[in-house]
This record gives structure tokens, sequence and C-alpha cells, in this order.
């Protein structure tokens, strides 16, 4: 931990992230560009990661730390392979996974806390995003500082799903895989300084998950402007509509926006929607493109690259996020970053980040599929409306959703939480101790989540 010289030096940054690729979603998207910035403003990163690995500037250390992968595609929930367990840790990830539960962020900070400790004079400051687990805890409790990432309360998911489980063992499974909520909520209580990325976000984790809202500071992420941006001589296809969806879930609306194109089709008949990101096979979205045969109007793309993305953005009329709730949302940043006319839900923090009035972006009611339908509609039919939306909307991040902007702020949250902390090296347990791995792991394995 560094001494009295800290300030004029940069700082030693370990950063933690249970799985990093930037496909896996927005946390490991916050991690690429996070730690850039990071290192752009003079700091060293040292990025311990499960998988699937993040990618990272060439300037950052990664740590990959293995874990038996049980989600991997093409083989999700599988079975390993005797020789494949070489840890307790393993024993743990595969019984947890066994009984419905999700093991990934318990047993990631099982294995980097041990890391951690082993190299913890190298670091200044850990940053933990979003495991919320107790080895890290742990060394947070033992006085090394740390800040932690929330970018919006897993509670909302975990309501939002069990609400769309269909009978009761769908439901007994989401609540048994929401089980690490619990948990998580118990260690983010005691982390002293926690990072969120709106307003909105920071009132909810105090409602629904009990965190002291004068322990979190709202650091707005940011958005490649040089990647994401207008493309020159890129026509608008007429009555294109494109959206973002990170996972396939009930609490990204994907559902209503199907609904919506189904009471727009009679009056815009080539109207089309493409869906980036991966979708389940017979998932309710599926289901409902079929049922409403709507199949030769959706474009399933899966997975794509932000080159793929930013040429959709601007060859499409209109991009929509019809989240039931964000905490923030990339993809609406991005798309005002490229220009496209904008229509979003009043879900969560969506308005705070667009702006609600009406300047860059429309805004429908969440869950409403005739409100997302009719804000659409206005920016088929009103051409200066659309010009108006795509300026402004390139404006607002420019002016407020920078990776930059949001690194100096995060430095600034670690400067408080070392000034905060009982140096590392007395070693003074400064709070209640958190539970060991072990007891921890087996607890939960036979359903103490």
């Amino acid at each position: 931990m560094e001494g009295s010289e800290g300030a004029d030096r940069g700082l030693r940054i370990a950063f933690c992230v249970y799985r990093g690729n930037p496909f896996s979603g927005g946390q490991g998207v916050y991690t690429k560009y996070i730690t850039e910035a990071l290192i752009d403003l003079g700091h060293s990163v040292t990025v311990f990661s499960g998988p699937p690995y993040p990618e990272l500037d060439p300037r950052a250390e990664l740590v990959k730390i293995k874990s038996l992968d049980l989600y991997r595609q093409p083989d999700p929930f599988r079975i390993p392979k005797l020789e494949e367990f070489e840890s307790v840790f393993d024993l743990i990830e595969f019984a947890l996974m066994s009984t419905g539960a999700f093991p990934e962020p318990r047993v990631f900070g099982y294995r980097a806390g041990r890391l951690i400790a082993a190299r913890a004079r190298e670091f200044d400051v850990i940053h933990d995003n979003q495991s919320l687990n107790w080895s890290l805890l742990r060394l947070h409790l033992d006085g090394m500082p740390m800040v932690a990432s929330i970018h919006h309360p897993i509670t909302v998911d975990r309501r939002l799903d069990m609400r769309a489980a269909r009978g009761l063992k769908a439901k007994f499974g989401a609540f048994r895989w929401y089980g690490f909520v619990r948990h998580q909520c118990e260690v983010a209580r005691r982390i002293r300084t926690i990072l969120t990325v709106s307003e909105t976000s920071r009132r909810d984790m105090a409602t629904s998950m009990g965190i002291d809202p004068g322990r979190v500071r709202v650091v707005p992420i940011g958005v490649d402007t040089t990647v994401f941006r207008p493309l020159p001589g890129v026509e608008r296809v007429p009555f294109s509509v494109v959206t973002t969806a990170s996972a396939d879930v009930p609490l990204k609306g994907l559902v209503h926006l199907v609904e919506a194109l189904s009471l727009l089709v009679r009056r815009y008949p080539r109207i089309r929607l493409s869906i980036i990101g991966a979708t389940r096979p017979g998932s309710d979205v599926q289901r409902l493109v079929d049922r409403l045969g709507l199949r030769e109007r959706v474009d399933f793309l899966g997975k794509v690259s932000q080159e793929e993305i930013v040429h959709l953005y601007s060859a499409s009329r209109v991009a929509c996020v019809p989240s039931l709730y964000e905490g923030f949302s990339l993809p609406a940043i991005e798309a005002m970053a490229c220009g496209i006319p904008l229509v979003a839900t009043d879900g969560g923090a969506l308005p705070e980040v667009v702006g609600d009035d009406g300047e860059a972006g429309l805004i429908a009611r969440a869950g409403d599929a005739r409100s997302i339908a009719e804000q659409i509609a206005r920016v088929f039919d009103d051409p200066a409306l659309a010009s108006s939306l795509s300026h402004h909307a390139r404006l607002r991040v420019l002016a407020r959703y920078s990776w930059k902007s949001a690194a100096i702020s995060t430095v600034e949250a670690y400067r408080a939480a070392m000034a905060e902390s009982v140096s590392w090296s007395t070693g003074q347990v400064v709070d209640e101790p958190a539970p060991s791995p072990l007891e921890e792991g087996f607890s939960a394995a036979g359903g103490g989540q």
C-alpha cells in the first residue's frame, strides 16, 4: 500500500471481474474501457479475471483465474471430467451449479482473494467489479482499501425473473439461481466505498439492497466516441428499427418491443426489426415472434462486432431500448453517440441517461407496447424530429459520457477509500470478520444461500 508519496505517483490497482469478456455484458465493456482510461491517466492496472477473459489494453497485466467454466458455449451446465477437479474450490463450484445456484461470483472470490493477498504489497487499492464476495471483503475488513462497482441492483433482476417464471418449478429454479443475491447484499453493506452509474441506481440500491446511500458515489460511465460515431455516406433504411440486448431476459423488455412491432406492421408494411445480441432458442421472445407471424420481419443477429453495430446504427431509422429497468444503459449512449434517433423507456435510469426533455431521445412507458409503438411512429412520421433527435443525442454524449471523466472520478474514489482505510500493513481487523471460504461455500451448496 502506498505511503505519503502516493498522491504524487500513479496508483497500483488490482481490478477484479468474475467474467470479463465484453460479449459477457456490461461488466466486460466496463472492464475494457475503464482500465484503459485509468492507464491513460498514469496508473497501473492488474486485472484478475475469470473466464471468459477480457480484452484489455496491452499495458494492463491480466491474471487469468482458472475455473471449471461451467457455462461456456456450446456446452453450458456441463459435467466436468474427473481430472478437471484440482481444488476444493472446484468441488464447491460444481456443487453449487448442480443444485441450481450460480457459483461464479463466489468461487471467483475464493481464488482471487488468495492471489491478491499473496501480492498485497504490490497494490494500493482493490476495485471489485460487481463480484461482491466474502473473500475480497475479508481483505477490505483487514484494512486493504477497496472500491466496488455495482452497476444496478441485482435485486431488480431477481424480482423481474421471478415474476416472469411460469409454474412452481420455474419459480423455484429462479429463486435458487438468484441465491447469491442475499450474500452479495450482505457484502455490499460492509464495503465503505461503492461506485454506481446513476442517481437512480444509487437510490434503488438503498431501498432494495439496504446499502447506506452515503457510501455510494455516482460515476456515469462512458462511450468511445471515436468508435461509436455517425458514419458519413450511409443511408438509413426506411422503417428499420434496431435494438441491442446484452441478455435474453425479461429485464431487457424485448417481448414488449416485438409486441410494438406487431402494432406497427399494418401502418408500416416495410417495417423491420434487427436484434443485436444472443437470444435463447425457444425463449419467450422467439416464441412470440412465431406466434405473431413476424419471423420474416425480425432479424436475430446474435453477437456482432463493434464495427457492425456502428454500421447498423447508421443504417437504421430508429434505435430502441425497451428495458423494464436499467441502472444506466451502454446501448443507449452507444446509439446516441452514433446519432441515431432513440426511443427508450422510463425503466430505471433511462430518462436520467437519455434526458427526459425529449431533445436527445423519446421516452415510452416501460412494459407498454403501445407506448413504444407510438414513439417509434413519431420518428417515422416526422423527419425534422428525427434529425433533431440525432443531433442532440450526439451532443449529449459528447458533453456527459466520456471514459476519461469516469476514470478521473474513479481515481478520486480510490484516494478517498485509501484515506479512510487502516493501513494494510498493520493487519488490524476493523469490522466483523467474514465467513471462511470453506464454511460459506459448503453452507451454500447445502441450500444455505
